[in-house]
């Protein structure tokens, strides 16, 4: 394996599927599917998912709401999701652990690190949920956060396209894809990765970002394996 431990970052959009909002759980179990098909190849795997399948703090605040407040929605958000993931993955007969940045005892384990470190070395599936716990951070960076504590290898950046393109490959059919890209040239680019603050962290501890198509079956083993998949992002 190219990757032995990773980190992957799922959107919680992605887990609306063709729905508006809420959780498919046809896309559910597909992503379930495909984690455990790397699991059972020795692969460790950390799992971080967005909320905005079910609330965005930055939209709440953007509609008048306190964007602290908003923020706390979002973790709960991403905890929803995380009890979701953790569900459809015990379904498939993956071990996992959920793990909360906000204290919530009744329903997962704090976030402690070597705790997780040690769930990943038996083979469990480790989940992050609520976030940084802090208002004003992005999933991304919780994902970005997680990744380095943990030593993970790479950051799985899972999407919906297949890669970091020159502009918008929804938009624009001119869009041509990136192999690879140096941390230097996505800032010179202007190109939209993650968010600052977490693309920052990850150049600054030289934590490589493999952008892909989660959505495409088999796509995460190809990554793991060090098939040429999607966009990577290294110094």
């Amino acid at each position: 394996m190219k990757y032995n431990r990773i980190l992957l970052k799922l959107s919680g959009e992605a887990l609306m599927g063709d729905q508006e909002f809420g959780i498919n759980g046809e896309r559910l179990l597909e992503y379930a599917n495909e984690i455990k098909q790397v699991v059972e190849l020795g692969v460790q795997v950390a799992v971080v998912v967005g909320g905005g399948n079910i609330f965005r703090g930055l939209a709440g605040a953007s509609e008048g709401m306190d964007r602290v407040q908003a923020d706390h929605m979002g973790m709960l958000a991403t905890m929803i999701n995380g009890l979701a993931l953790q569900s459809a993955l015990e379904e498939s007969g993956v071990k996992t652990r959920l793990q909360s940045a906000i204290e919530m005892d009744k329903i997962a384990e704090p976030f402690i690190r070597r705790r997780a470190t040690r769930h990943l070395e038996k083979n469990r599936v480790v989940i992050f949920g609520g976030g940084t716990g802090n208002p004003y951070f992005t999933t991304d960076t919780a994902a970005t956060l997680r990744a380095i504590e943990i030593d993970a290898d790479v950051i799985l950046k899972g999407t919906r396209v297949d890669g970091i393109y020159t502009a918008d490959p929804e938009k624009d059919s001119t869009a041509t894809k990136y192999d690879t890209l140096s941390f230097k040239e996505v800032y010179e680019k202007g190109l939209n990765v993650m968010d600052m603050t977490a693309f920052t962290l990850s150049k600054e501890n030289k934590l490589p970002i493999l952008v892909f198509d989660m959505n495409t079956p088999g796509n995460l083993t190809k990554v793991v394996k060090g098939d040429v998949v999607g966009t990577l992002v290294q110094n």
